[in-house]
């Protein structure tokens, strides 16, 4: 499945509807604001809207993307509960739409010891799981390696993993923070072995999204900038190879890619193009 982060200003139905308009077969959307901790509440109304535009356009595969002011390992007291109280209700939210999936950045130990910020982020994430709907699994998603950031690396993502030991979560990787956190994906043969990586520490049964981006940064530059299919450092060709694995049958493959409103058409046919190759 190829689909793209859409815009959900106007409503979640309108944003699988605009979706389906540039030839989306899955789509990520936002629930409520990434910038805000406080949500509106679900209406009925709300869920009859979504239910009828994936009958209307075909696409059962809706993803969440939870607040980027998440931080499950933050030192602060405070902040840790506004986290953990923020992907609780995101979740939630997900478990009455309908949402299978809730893409999570987890978290940044901001100095303390990884293991200790990997601790209290699987805390807080077997406390999330319990309050919530099983229909609904939480996405660790792969990061560039940018400050002090979770989850750059599958022994990080192995950890988080077994210390929550739960069915309820598993892993959405991202082409471009693979890039940047230093993962070779841009060869055949660093393709390859970042593979076999994962599926001796983890198993690649584990990832169930995939945000499908070029970077626009160096490889194993540790910055999280992406860039349109194509035109930045890991290319066509590697991005192609990935789009036509077939390891990842049934797996969405989701555009992060930069100017949304002007490019997700053009790069979403890029997109497209490379799995018919």
């Amino acid at each position: 499945m190829i689909g793209a982060h859409m815009p959900a200003g106007k409503g979640l139905g309108a944003a699988v509807r605009a979706g389906k308009a540039i030839g989306c077969e899955a789509v990520q959307i936002f629930t409520s604001s990434p910038q805000m901790w406080r949500s509106k509440p679900v209406t009925p109304k709300a869920v009859d809207e979504l239910n009828a535009a994936r009958e209307e356009t075909g696409i059962q595969m809706v993803v969440s993307h939870d607040s980027y002011l998440v931080n499950l390992a933050s030192p602060d007291p405070e902040n840790r509960v506004k986290s953990r109280d923020a992907l609780q209700a995101e979740l939630g939210r997900c478990g009455l739409y309908g949402i299978p999936y809730v893409v999570s950045h987890i978290g940044a130990g901001m100095g303390r010891p990884v293991e200790v910020a990997i601790e209290q982020a699987a805390e807080e994430i077997r406390a999330i799981l319990a309050a919530t709907d099983e229909s609904v699994t939480l996405l660790a998603e792969t990061t560039a390696g940018q400050g002090s950031s979770l989850n750059s690396n599958f022994d990080e993502l192995a950890a988080l993993l077994a210390a929550v030991d739960s069915p309820r979560l598993a892993v959405c990787w991202d082409t471009c923070h693979l890039f940047a956190a230093g993962y070779a994906l841009h060869t055949e043969a660093g393709y390859e072995e970042m593979c076999a990586e994962f599926e001796a520490k983890i198993g690649l049964e584990k990832v169930k999204v995939i945000h499908f981006n070029d970077s626009a940064k160096p490889f194993a530059s540790r910055r999280d900038r992406h860039a349109a299919l194509g035109e930045g450092e890991i290319g066509a060709e590697a991005l192609g190879r990935i789009a036509r694995d077939p390891r990842w049958a049934g797996v969405p493959l989701l555009l992060e890619t930069p100017d949304a409103e002007t490019m997700h058409a053009e790069n979403l046919a890029r997109l497209a193009s490379y799995r018919a190759a």
